[in-house]
């Protein structure tokens, strides 16, 4: 369950923050002052891949490892992403450089793969595999040099300098496999101002690596452990044949550089992003198409209404009242409650639940408190926010049912607290079978799991309950007419007035003014990388929200125009749209981004992107149906019944 669990992130910074992560102490993580030759601890996360997007913890495959493994006590969202942060046999002292240093060297012997290890490397190698390690809680990262201008001299070839995450575990040329067994650590520290007569303190601001496979032939060894490397570009990199046992070293140098970025600025390498422009072009874009569009159904909508409003309060004319169409006529039915009142209100509070749950993470976030320093910090807020968040959601869902005629708020209390949870906790069921059967560090443990079952039915039931009780018992939403009878008959609706069709005319434009967005949010959960432009994905927010909410109201004044009174569940659905266009970017995304061909890894994307759009569809669709219920019943509050 590790990649997708990276997509909930609704997240704010500041909208002076959003170009540049610039300097500021995460709250509750404090640095580490290291002075001369301290231990500087190299941790392995885990190893992750695009292609397979099933991570697996470091010790899967047959590195060295140290006389004593301790893993890190790690908090849920760490344990969700498929994060084991153990422990290395890296020795690394502050500012003290090793110029070549082998590991797991007994007696001057190389290390031996057995068939079935270099079966296992050669096959995470050719799908592409990374390897994450952490220098005091700062991951690794490979320097990229790209060159910019591509035509003309060399001299005037701009170098663009990009950093990738981890490190490759090797690569393949010409049907041959090689392992990276050489790890050049580049660390870079800030010395602190300190007063006179008092030691210097180190900080560790970056830590890159640069992997290089080396055959065993071309390493000189000594009984120390210490090792020469090949001068120049002489030596052959260390392949790896899957049909036989290889021996080889591994053997890591490590250097230290003084630099001038202070310990607060530390992840801006991490967090910076090379195509901010593109985020303030979809900003404006999706700023001035909503709003230009809004503000001409607004008008056309507002026009309509005074005219007919107008027209319906006119209490002359006998005759222009006899001969009465569109909305006013279904006045008598209009507010008559749906089929399913009880599934409808549920999956309204579930909604609500899923929005005060965002809200809460967006504030949080904008307090610095979610940074990726803070690992596994959003996933935890996130699914304890959700837990506590169940109270108004039951809340909101207990008065609804009341309003629509509803009495066993018992069993609604029950169907609210399950139905959606209960449906995402079905598919990461069976997601995570398939994970456990791969041996997958993201398979969630049996520990974890029974904890979260706690959680759903030790916090979030019985608050839902509490809500929905207090909800139940208030008073419910006043309804500015009374409900005829005997039902109206409904006139043959046109084609367009197809509820397909209004999915696919009511979800364009808010998926048009996200859609540039949603592809680096789908980068960041499906390629590991980071997400931190937070301030973009709110001013997004705020743009779906409003045009959600634009979009279901007109969607409801044409129904109720063309005499169709049966707008709960359909604007429910309608406004919901941009789901549905989740869907087909996901698969699109699949096709032409991703590179995963096997049956599980398709599975596994295939399995959270449901419940991506499941959920996306719960936020807008609650978005979109509140609004348009404030909508009706303020329309009909404004004209005279007789």
């Amino acid at each position: 369950m590790a990649a997708a669990m990276d997509w909930l992130p609704w997240s704010l910074l500041l909208l002076s923050l959003t170009c540049d992560s610039s300097a500021f102490y995460v709250p509750g993580v404090a640095p580490i002052n290291f002075h001369q030759n301290d231990p500087v601890e190299i941790k392995a996360v885990k190893l992750t891949s695009s292609r397979t997007q099933l991570p697996y913890e470091y010790y899967s495959l047959p590195f060295c490892q140290p006389s004593k493994i301790t893993y890190k006590a790690e908090n849920l969202g760490e344990v969700l992403r498929g994060d084991r942060i153990v422990n290395t046999p890296f020795q690394v002292l502050m500012n003290s450089e090793k110029k070549c240093e082998v590991l797991c060297s007994q007696s001057n012997k190389p290390v031996t793969l057995t068939v079935e290890q270099s079966r296992l490397v050669a096959e995470r190698i050719s799908e592409d595999y990374y390897v994450h390690l952490i220098a005091d809680n700062l991951p690794v990262a490979t320097r990229l040099e790209l060159y910019s201008n591509r035509d003309g001299d060399d001299k005037k070839k701009e170098k663009d300098v990009q950093f990738e995450h981890g490190y490759r575990l090797g690569f393949t040329d010409v049907n041959k496999i090689y392992l990276h067994n050489h790890l050049s650590f580049i660390l870079y520290y800030h010395r602190e101002d300190l007063e006179e007569d008092q030691e210097h303190t180190y900080r560790v601001v970056r830590f890159e690596v640069i992997p290089q496979s080396i055959r065993l032939e071309d390493l000189k060894t000594d009984e120390k452990s210490s090792c020469t490397l090949p001068e120049g570009t002489n030596s052959s990199p260390q392949e790896i044949d899957p049909t036989k046992e290889n021996q080889l070293y591994f053997t890591y140098s490590v250097h230290w550089e003084e630099s001038d970025i202070k310990w607060a600025s530390r992840w801006d390498t991490y967090l910076t992003m090379s195509d901010v422009q593109i985020h303030w072009f979809s900003i404006i874009n999706s700023v001035v198409v909503v709003f230009f569009l809004s503000g001409i159904l607004s008008m056309i909508i507002i026009r309509t209404l005074r005219k007919d409003i107008a027209n319906y309060n006119k209490e002359d004319d006998i005759e222009d009242t006899m001969e009465e169409s569109g909305w006013k006529l279904v006045h008598g039915d209009v507010f008559r409650p749906p089929q399913y009142p009880m599934i409808l209100s549920s999956l309204l509070g579930s909604g609500i639940q899923l929005f005060c749950m965002i809200l809460i993470v967006i504030f949080v976030a904008m307090l610095g408190m979610l940074s990726p320093s803070s690992r596994g910090a959003l996933m935890t807020t996130a699914c304890f926010l959700f837990m506590f968040m169940g109270v108004f959601g039951g809340f909101s869902a207990g008065r609804l049912y009341r309003t629509l005629k509803g009495h066993r708020w018992k069993k609604g209390a029950f169907c609210t607290a399950t139905l959606y949870p209960g449906v995402v906790f079905g598919i990461c069921f069976v997601l995570n079978c398939f994970i456990w059967g791969k041996h997958s560090s993201g398979a969630v443990p049996f520990p974890t799991m029974v904890a979260l079952l706690c959680m759903w039915f030790g916090i979030s039931l019985p608050l839902v309950y509490l809500g929905y009780y207090f909800g139940f018992r208030k008073q419910p939403y006043d309804n500015p007419v009374r409900t005829n009878q005997i039902p109206r008959q409904i006139p043959e609706q046109r084609w367009y007035m197809n509820r397909f069709v209004g999915i696919l005319m009511a979800g364009i434009l808010p998926f048009g003014a996200m859609f540039i967005e949603l592809f680096f949010i789908f980068s960041a959960i499906w390629e590991n990388q980071f997400y931190y432009l937070f301030g973009f994905l709110f001013l997004v927010f705020i743009i779906l929200v409003v045009s959600c909410s634009q979009i279901s109201i007109v969607m409801v004044y044409f129904q109720l125009c063309a005499e169709d009174y049966r707008w709960w569940w359909r604007n429910f659905l309608v406004s919901g749209g941009s789901a549905f266009y989740v869907l087909v970017y996901a698969i699109f995304y699949f096709v032409n981004k991703l590179d995963i061909v096997e049956f599980i890894p398709s599975l596994l994307y295939f399995g959270y992107t449901a419940l991506m759009v499941l959920s996306f569809w719960l936020l807008t669709g609650t978005i979109g149906f509140y609004a348009a219920y404030m909508f009706v019943r303020k329309i009909y509050a404004a004209v005279k019944i007789d």
